[in-house]
């Protein structure tokens, strides 16, 4: 009975008011549409006229619409079609690389009996707070490692970083019991068996969560190619349509219909092409969350729950 009576009184501490949900679920609502309203109103600039655009401004119900844009775009598609193809190669290889390293990383470091334990986790913690510069990972990237103008230049440098391996060390440490590790010793189980048998089958939260960590991180990277390519075949999508929206003359260099530079100046309309530009960079990656959603949440809430 005393048992039951502090059960109800929990029951009745952690119950939330109708009024409190209520008010809970206006500011969940209105924080999901300031996340979609931007999207459906770039969506909706995209398919609207130049002229309405130039006359009118942007709104979010167009005066004039028009597809011009992303047929602008579609004129491009063998290039942008390409560019695709890198995204996708340094995207997959590059996710799959780095949940496999900061994975095996954070399981070293998770294990207390480990010897260099306290050295390798400052390696891991201090790059969180000092790094070599962009000047010095050049030098290193390009001139000893000779990774310039390679796909692995825009794989590498962003495999690993130091806040994922910190939360697999946190998952792995406190989530996987150490009886069951020292029972798979005493049967005679290498750390690799124990590892890929044991560990990882019970890590798919921490598993989603880095691995949609690193997929948003490759997918949405222009940076490394602007630093270490200058060969346009091996252009990321995001770089290529960073490059035609920023810089008209890139398309001139490249024409694909044998235009002249004004002629795509007076054929593109500039403020729905990057628009669209946009549209075609999100709409992929937020396809892929909704897999990832379950995993994800439980990632990220490593920790705060015990018991």
């Amino acid at each position: 009975m005393k048992n039951r009576k502090e059960a109800e009184d929990n029951m009745k501490l952690n119950r939330i008011s109708k009024t409190a949900n209520l008010i809970f679920n206006i500011i969940f609502v209105l924080l999901a549409l300031i996340c979609i309203i931007p999207v459906v109103f770039v969506f909706i600039i995209s398919i609207s006229s130049e002229a309405s655009i130039t006359k009118y401004g942007y709104q979010m119900i167009p005066k004039e619409f028009s597809l011009d844009s992303y047929l602008f775009l579609w004129r491009e598609k063998a290039t942008i079609l390409k560019a695709l193809g890198i995204s996708v190669l340094v995207t997959g290889t590059g996710t799959a690389l780095g949940v496999i390293l900061t994975t095996t990383m954070g399981y070293v470091l998770s294990r207390p009996g480990y010897k260099l334990n306290a050295m390798l986790s400052w390696l891991v913690f201090i790059p969180m707070i000092f790094n070599g510069g962009m000047i010095a990972s050049y030098v290193v990237n390009t001139n000893l490692l000779g990774l310039k103008n390679s796909v692995w230049a825009l794989i590498l440098p962003l495999a690993v970083s130091s806040f994922n391996v910190i939360i697999c060390k946190t998952f792995f440490r406190t989530t996987i019991p150490d009886s069951i590790i020292e029972s798979a010793k005493i049967d005679g189980a290498s750390q690799l068996n124990i590892f890929s048998r044991i560990v990882i089958p019970i890590s798919k939260p921490v598993i989603a969560t880095i691995g949609l960590f690193l997929c948003f991180g490759y997918w949405n990277d222009w940076f490394q190619s602007s630093l270490y390519i200058t060969n346009k075949d091996l252009l990321s999508l995001q770089a290529l349509l960073n490059s035609i929206q920023r810089n008209i003359q890139y398309l001139a260099s490249n024409p694909t219909a044998g235009l002249s530079l004004q002629q795509y100046k007076n054929l593109m309309p500039q403020e729905g092409a990057r628009m669209a530009i946009a549209i075609i960079i999100v709409v992929p990656i937020a396809c892929a969350y909704p897999f990832f959603q379950k995993y994800f949440i439980s990632g990220l809430t490593i920790g705060a729950i015990k018991g």
